[in-house]
Parts: structure tokens; sequence; C-alpha cells
């Protein structure tokens, strides 16, 4: 099982940052860092760290079950709901959530302070997330597999749909 991180130390792990000023609805700034990962077991753990003024990564639904634990700062989520409506949860530093597959579509942000999480997710198909445009139409997914070949190609990951089949 490589390992990519021995500790967590936000001065001496890499992370990656990840902006995209063409969406306008919020602010995608974020940095992320792949600590380990199993391809063959199907589970990656990663940080998160999102940027201060409430820093967004991409609108998104977790596919893996996913362990979430606030390291620093703060993590706010806006899940959308099956009826149209929206549910808000905030979690601060020391709050531990725990997540089935097939969470629901969600935005996440840290605090005015920006927030680091620790995401550890389990996917036996080797499905990480699916990410959704500003209409929740044109959904991708990540899997673990393009997750660390982008880690190890130092591109982006979860940036573009994959072409339809």
């Amino acid at each position: 099982m490589p390992r990519i991180s021995a500790r967590f130390d936000p001065g001496s792990v890499e992370w990656r940052r990840v902006t995209d000023p063409s969406c306008t609805e919020y602010k995608i700034d974020f940095e992320y860092s792949l600590l380990g990962y199993d391809l063959e077991v199907g589970r990656l753990d990663m940080l998160l760290r999102y940027a201060k003024g409430r820093g967004h990564c991409r609108r998104h639904r977790h596919v893996a079950a996913t362990a979430t634990l606030v390291l620093e700062g703060e993590q706010h989520l806006v899940e959308m709901l099956p009826g149209g409506g929206t549910k808000t949860i905030s979690r601060k530093q020391g709050d531990y959530a725990l997540a089935g597959a097939d969470a629901l579509p969600h935005t996440e942000s840290g605090g005015e302070d920006g927030g680091t999480i620790l995401l550890s997710m389990s996917a036996p198909d080797g499905i990480l997330f699916e990410y959704f445009d500003e209409n929740m139409a044109n959904g991708w997914t990540l899997s673990i597999a393009e997750y660390v070949d982008a880690w190890i190609n130092n591109v982006p990951y979860g940036t573009a749909p994959r072409s339809a089949a």
C-alpha cells in the first residue's frame, strides 16, 4: 500500500492548489495532498485545505464511503436534497463524520479562516466522486486510479468531464 506522507504536518506535506475563476457561483479555491492509497482494496486517504474567505471545492457527491475529520478551522456543506431543498452542515475543528457510499450532492467550503480536513475513503469499485456543473448536469466521476495518476503526473484532479462514450 503506497504511502505518500507518514504524518500530518501542514508545513511539510506537499500541497497542490486548485482554483477555477470560471465558476462565478462561489469561489473554488482549495489545496489537497495525497497521504496514501491502496488500488487493490479501493482506499484513498487525503487532506483537503480550504482557502481563507470560504474557499470551496467543486460541486460533487462522494460515491465512496467517507470518514471526515476536521483538523483545523471549519468545514461547511450545503447538501442538495432530492425534493429540491437544501440542508446546511457546519463542522468545527475536532468534529468527525462518517458517511456511507452515494452521499447527496453538495457544495463544500471552509470558514472565513479556511479549514483543513482529513478524508479517508473506501471505494471497492474504485470510484471516489461524481462532479456536477452549475446546473447539476453533465456529471463525471473520478476513480482512485485517476486521482493517483493525476497526483503522480502533477495535474489537477477532477477538472473535466470525460468524453461521452
